[in-house]
């Protein structure tokens, strides 16, 4: 797999997700403080339950500017030395399926396609993430409590 092209992939998602979020806290704005929207009562709640989305929509907008900037500063090696943050991971099952994974700063849960295959990113900070940390081709690690064996570090 073309690593560098997967994480231009990654980049090119999350400035996506970006656009959309931008979006959605938009219109949720523009509902908050939109004058049909103020309260005539203590019971007619639109315009504070739009205040608190577009507070929401604020935020995500945040964690993926973090994420984007996270992974336009990644700078990408091999994995001779051993998975780390930056590594594209195959990991297999006794019954043979094969599972990739990219180990990113940011963005975990993340999942797309990508030459064919389904890529989902991972953080060091998860427990598959920290499993993998310094582990190479043959190793073994577990997930969702099955072994998994190592098949292809990138």
């Amino acid at each position: 797999m073309n690593k560098p092209a997967l994480l231009q992939s990654i980049i090119e998602r999350l400035t996506l997700d970006l656009d959309v979020a931008q979006r959605a806290a938009q219109t949720a704005y523009e509902t908050a403080t939109h004058e049909e929207n103020v309260a005539e009562n203590k019971y007619d709640t639109l315009g504070l339950e739009a205040s608190y989305l577009a507070t929401g929509q604020a935020r995500r907008m945040e964690e993926i500017r973090q994420g984007l900037a996270k992974f336009r500063a990644l700078q990408l090696r091999d994995g001779q030395a051993g998975i780390a943050l930056g590594a594209l991971v195959a990991l297999e099952s006794e019954s043979g399926v094969r599972q990739w994974f990219f180990l990113g700063p940011d963005a975990a849960g993340l999942k797309f396609e990508f030459e064919g295959c389904t890529v989902m990113v991972i953080t060091p900070r998860s427990p598959l993430g920290q499993s993998l940390l310094g582990k190479g081709v043959d190793d073994e690690v577990g997930m969702a409590g099955k072994v998994q064996v190592i098949v292809e570090v990138i």
